[in-house]
């Protein structure tokens, strides 16, 4: 199996690392802010409604002004969002000294988009396209514009103004013919457009994937969606960064067409919906892992398992399940294979069960991703009462389809653990161990749980010096060298989950021992203008597809790269001086 995986694996990582994909992707990842601040007006209009409370229409109408200019025109946003990260990428392959105008395409794509979306009334225009039904239109205006940018800045057909000229006018005359040829080129295939089908391309859109939508919501398509995700992910490549861009806007329009549906009185019926790939196929996250660490502490007879239970049980709790993923591994472990596809489709097709047979209301709220799986469910589905049914539901089905796989690979780990450590013991009663020689003493009389742990835990803590006092002295040679010299650390993750552990616990040991390192934590394709202003990027193995790009973009910047393994980058969230020390030696 794992020879199949490999072959497949690096067409995969190909895709995800695609330019347009990535733009797409990290287009969308920019305007998250926008669609969770929106959130907030519609659960303080709507929530109370689930205890019989409602609001009169003038507050009500009141807060749907926070919705309505924000979510109401999102796909406006994410054009130009789309078209920065396109443009961003593009300027990585052209001369520092003739680059594409990031500002100049956001405004160009923004234009552009208005001119295709909005549709002219007798009283007015309809701004109903500039929201979550225009996000594939959106997407395609943030994609074209900047490789329109791209021909005329890189062949140098600007105007050019002598050198005189002071440097923000001129570039806003070098902008004026993409500019000018991108709005031009937009507004005359809108006109045709238009001419030709009677209606504008966005709502067009929307009539020809019209099935496409009705097919995300069968058994079948929501099965193949979060089957998918799964599937990806346990090849080693983040399987929601090749399936969201594909099915986000259907997710997104869905997600407003429940709201309105609640808003209209009948029944949320759309399963497809935003939060339900976060909450539902994701339970915990990616291959529902949402149960793993909690098993691992209370069922786990492997000392290995238990402790990986106890490190992960925080962040799993909050769909940060990196530590199970690596830790376990459950990722390109065949014993996993079946359970990690199989939970996320069961899961998603009991929820449709209960929002299409037993008349649930399916999720119409975005929350954010981190709010923990149990809780987001009942919260998004607007406190519906079988909601509460569901949950358990889902922790019990999970819990029995991971079980038998969990103890076929939990009794192999014992009897391993049971073998080193019947090996260790003898060799420390033979005296074959010198002391200092990279493995520590094992007590006697130790049980198999302990001289495990100690045996394992001897690489982390002891060098190949030869000498305890080597080890000391590397420390504070490292410690010495962040006290000398201030050094930024940028770690990036698929999520900014496990990304924001390591930071912290950078951060954390940078603050109690006084010294000059700093260390933030982004998403991958979030607020990427950081890198030029860090000494060093650490990336997550989740995203290990993008390690290509991103060394364009360090390259670019002379910034150090860092790429990380599984286990290696789970241990170095949980231990502090092992970041630092990691920090220090590849710099």
């Amino acid at each position: 199996m794992n020879k199949a995986f490999e072959k497949v694996k690096p067409a995969f990582q190909a895709f995800a690392a695609n330019k347009y994909v990535s733009a797409v992707r990290d287009g969308f990842i920019a305007c998250m802010p926008i669609i969770i601040f929106s959130s907030i007006f519609m659960m303080i209009a709507y929530v109370p409604n689930a205890w019989g409370f409602h609001w009169p229409d003038a507050v009500t109408n009141t807060l749907l002004i926070g919705y309505n200019y924000s979510m109401g025109l999102l796909a406006l946003f994410v054009a130009g969002t789309t078209a920065k990260s396109l443009t961003d990428s593009e300027n990585v392959n052209l001369p520092k000294t003739n680059q594409i105008n990031p500002i100049a395409v956001i405004i160009a794509a923004e234009i552009t988009f208005i001119i295709l979306s909005i549709m002219p009334l007798k009283t007015g225009v309809d701004l109903t396209y500039l929201g979550s039904q225009g996000l594939v239109c959106a997407y395609i205006v943030g994609l074209i514009v900047p490789m329109i940018y791209n021909f005329f800045i890189k062949n140098n057909i600007t105007v050019k103004l002598p050198p005189q000229v002071p440097g923000n006018i001129a570039q806003s005359f070098k902008d004026l013919i993409p500019l000018g040829a991108s709005v031009t080129i937009f507004w005359l295939f809108g006109v045709l457009f238009k001419m030709a089908t009677g209606t504008v391309l966005p709502r067009w859109i929307i009539q020809v994937l019209s099935p496409v939508f009705t097919a995300s919501d069968s058994y079948i398509g929501l099965c193949i969606i979060a089957g998918a995700m799964a599937f990806f992910w346990f090849l080693g490549v983040q399987g929601p960064s090749i399936v969201s861009p594909a099915v986000m806007p259907i997710m997104i329009a869905n997600t407003a067409a429940n709201l309105a549906q609640y808003q209209a009185g009948v029944h949320v019926s759309h399963v497809f919906a935003q939060n339900a790939m976060d909450y539902i196929m994701n339970f915990g996250g990616t291959g529902s892992t949402f149960i793993i660490a909690y098993v691992l502490i209370f069922a786990a007879k492997s000392a290995q398992l238990k402790a990986i239970g106890k490190a992960a049980v925080i962040p799993a709790t909050f769909s940060v399940n990196e530590p199970v993923l690596f830790g376990v591994p459950l990722i390109m472990n065949p014993i996993f294979f079946i359970p990690f596809i199989i939970t996320p489709m069961v899961n998603i097709s009991l929820f449709k069960f209960f929002v299409t047979t037993l008349g649930m209301n399916s999720i119409m709220y975005y929350l954010p991703w981190t709010i923990p799986a149990p809780i987001g469910i009942i919260a998004a589905t607007g406190f519906a009462p079988l909601s509460f049914l569901l949950v358990p539901l889902l922790l019990a089905v999970d819990v029995v389809i991971f079980w038998p796989f969990f103890r076929q690979y939990d009794k192999q780990l014992v009897a391993e653990e049971q073998a080193k450590a019947a090996e260790v013991a003898a060799q420390n009663a033979a005296g074959s161990i010198p002391a200092g020689a990279g493995v520590a003493a094992v007590p006697a009389g130790a049980t198999t749980e302990s001289a495990v742990a100690v045996a394992e835990s001897a690489p982390s803590t002891v060098t190949n010096t030869g000498s305890t006092a080597a080890v000391t002295n590397k420390t504070l040679k490292g410690e010495q060298y962040f006290k000398d010299n201030e050094v930024n650390v940028l770690v990036l993750c698929a999520g900014g989950g496990t990304s924001g552990i390591l930071a912290n616990a950078l951060n954390k040991l940078s603050k109690e021992r006084e010294l000059k390192l700093s260390a933030t934590a982004r998403a991958y394709g979030q607020d990427m203008d950081l890198i030029q202003d860090m000494d060093m990027v650490i990336l997550a193995p989740q995203m290990d597809s993008m390690k290509g790009n991103l060394q364009k973009i360090t390259d670019k910047y002379g910034v150090k790269l860092v790429t990380t393994t599984g286990r290696q980058y789970i241990a170095l969230t949980n231990d502090g001086d092992m970041a630092l020390d990691f920090v220090e030696s590849n710099l």
